[in-house]
């Protein structure tokens, strides 16, 4: 049987309704002042402007998790890394975590900044067939705060998918910040006409993260965003000496596994922890190319073998 959503209101008007935030169902929602000013207004001429943009990104999935610390922007750039294998796969990052923006630093990109040309805004390469956008291009220093009111990071997310020449893309990975607020309201919106293939949500295995994956997902369902699945990161540690495994976060009631099966959405595998990972990424290198052998590594191609698989089956070229 599945889980019934914490605190769920049958009578939510929904996001994209205009009674957004302001009817009677949405009293004591805490969501409520997000829905009524965030929302754009139709007609929103962007978001026809937005599609063109995206035309020639052919899968465009977004990376979520309710809970900040569970290794999503890991997840964001190895998925990116392991479909960038490909050579004729171009794969494209946009960082959306306006207020702490690390995938410059993840995929060796510090210090690097965009340049504009009379197309847009051009992403900045890993390499030929891997290209990243983020806030962090735009900071003078990595020690700025960015202390932006909702209204001004939503904007930004705009610009990026309106302004951003990312050519021919095969995938375009969006990596999100935590929460279910202002910045996962504005790209579901602002990607309506462009057509989402769906959200990988990451989690790690004790409850509170879960509890906290429910509430996502139950904001994909509100908002009408498949799930392509669960990933459950961290699941257990791997010594890189002796191989030997050990569970740092025990699952109390079954871990992600357990609760995707109770939501009734997909469980798209488990990532060990890899102590080498969390260098790799200090150092902006792929793990993937890094450490080939490693069990995390198979763990991602997995995942990405996985997505490939989805993105072909629910394909919008029809």
């Amino acid at each position: 049987m599945s889980e019934k959503p914490e605190n769920a209101n049958d009578h939510c008007p929904g996001t994209d309704s205009k009674d957004a935030g302001k009817s009677s169902a949405c009293a004591g929602c805490p969501n409520q002042t997000i829905c009524a000013s965030s929302v754009p207004k139709p007609p929103d001429p962007d978001i026809d402007v937005i599609k063109e943009r995206l035309a020639n990104v052919k899968h465009k999935v977004l990376i979520l998790s309710g809970k900040g610390g569970v290794g999503k922007t890991t997840v964001t750039s190895h998925l990116a890394y392991g479909l960038a294998m490909d050579e004729d796969t171009q794969v494209g990052v946009l960082d959306v975590d306006i207020c702490g923006p690390s995938v410059p630093v993840v995929m060796g990109l510090a210090g690097e900044q965009v340049h504009n040309s009379g197309s847009g805004w051009s992403p900045v390469y890993v390499q030929d067939n891997l290209a990243v956008m983020s806030a962090g291009f735009l900071l003078a220093s990595a020690k700025d705060a960015v202390i932006w009111r909702g209204p001004k990071k939503n904007g930004l997310i705009k610009q990026f998918l309106r302004d951003v020449d990312w050519e021919d893309m095969d995938f375009l990975l969006v990596d999100t910040p935590p929460g279910t607020s202002d910045e996962h309201l504005s790209v579901v919106q602002y990607l309506k006409k462009a057509k989402i293939d769906g959200a990988v949500i990451v989690t790690t295995p004790q409850e509170v993260a879960l509890n906290d994956v429910r509430k996502e997902i139950n904001f994909c369902r509100k908002v009408d965003l498949p799930i392509i699945g669960v990933v459950e990161n961290m699941s257990w540690f791997v010594c890189p000496k002796c191989t030997k495994t050990s569970e740092i976060f025990p699952p109390t009631l079954g871990g992600a596994e357990a609760m995707a099966k109770n939501m009734g959405v997909p469980f798209l595998g488990k990532v060990p922890l890899d102590p080498r990972l969390a260098r790799c990424c200090d150092e902006g290198k792929s793990f993937l190319a890094e450490l080939p052998d490693s069990p995390a590594t198979k763990a991602y191609l997995d995942l990405v073998a996985a997505i490939r698989k989805y993105c072909k089956i629910k394909s919008f070229d029809e």
